[in-house]
Parts: C-alpha cells; sequence; structure tokens
C-alpha cells in the first residue's frame, strides 16, 4: 500500500508510546534507548514505544511510565488489548540499544544500550511475541520511520563522528612532520 494522501506523521519523545491506525507513520530518534515497532497486518493497526531503561526500581505509582521497558510493554498490551488482538498476531521489530560513548569508553556488556536490547528480548518473550526483524546494538545513533499501512520500518544509522579535534600544538606537530619529509 502506498503512503495515504492525508497521513499523520507522529514523532515519539523518549518514554512515549503510540498506538494507531492505517493512516500514520510514528518515528523517533534512539541512542542507547530501544524502540519497539508492533503490526498487525490483517487490521492495519499497530505501534512503537520508545522506552530509554529497563526497569522502574523506585516506589510504586499509580500510573505507568513508558520511559521503562516493562511499563511501555504493558501500555502497548493495553492497546493491543483493547482493539481485541493478542500478542501472537504481531509483526514485531526491535532497534536501538547503541553505545553513545564509544570515543570515550569502550563498549562493555553493561553499558545502558546493552541492558535495554536484553530486556527487550526478555519482554518479547516474556509476553509471548515473536521479533522478525532487529537492528539493535552497535554504536551510535538510529532514526526510525514506521508506517502503519503497509509494516514497513526504515532505519538510518549513523555512527558516532570520530573526535577530529585537535590542539594547536598538535596541529604545529602535524606540519613539522609533514614538512620534515
Amino acid at each position: 500500500m502506498h503512503k495515504p494522501a492525508h497521513a499523520i506523521e507522529i514523532f515519539l519523545q523518549q518514554g512515549e508510546v503510540y498506538f494507531g491506525e492505517r493512516d500514520t507513520r510514528i518515528r523517533t530518534l534512539l541512542g542507547s534507548c530501544v524502540a519497539v515497532t508492533m503490526w498487525h497486518p490483517g487490521l492495519l493497526v499497530g505501534g512503537m514505544c520508545h522506552y530509554m531503561l529497563p526497569k522502574h526500581h523506585g516506589k510504586k505509582r499509580d500510573t505507568l511510565d513508558g520511559r521503562y521497558a516493562d511499563e511501555a510493554m504493558e501500555l502497548m498490551l493495553r492497546e493491543i488489548r483493547r482493539v481485541g488482538t493478542s500478542p501472537g498476531e504481531y509483526q514485531v521489530k526491535l532497534f536501538g540499544g547503541g553505545h553513545m560513548f564509544s570515543a570515550h569508553q569502550a563498549v562493555s556488556k553493561d553499558h545502558v544500550g546493552a541492558k535495554n536490547v536484553e530486556m527487550a528480548r526478555v519482554l518479547m518473550k516474556q509476553h509471548g511475541f515473536s521479533s522478525c526483524a532487529e537492528h539493535m546494538g552497535g554504536v551510535g545513533h538510529r532514526n526510525i520511520f514506521f508506517d502503519i499501512w503497509n509494516g514497513h520500518v526504515w532505519v538510518r544509522h549513523q555512527p558516532p563522528v570520530p573526535d577530529k579535534t585537535v590542539t594547536a600544538s598538535e596541529d604545529k606537530k602535524k606540519k613539522r612532520a609533514l614538512c620534515a619529509q
């Protein structure tokens, strides 16, 4: 299906969840955060969550907070139930969990992005979802575009740009080295 003439575009901020119908494109920007897209091919409905952290460790609250993976997933499940469907009917895709500070520290398995990736996989299994595609981990940020009218998800991955800051003394040393050759 082609882009609808009157498509609406939703930009998802960190901690937000959106579930919509066929005339919707959802987009977001991810670093160490994770986005989960869910699409129902029969009803042409779907949604995306953009969470920042794997779990909330504070006091129990009355409302769910989409900044945390477990609570964002519960918000998505509420929408799935609201439209009378079940998790196994959805095409699920996972994105993000990048290491954002690789220029300044080594990539390890305990950075927040890696923890977010691990939690996404745990939640998929726990709630009966099956992921059909993913682009997770690594370094850099991702732009995500999800078209609910056809279920396509587009990813633009941008690795970090190396720090090319050169001090004046380093610049002089380089010039001297070039001139000496």
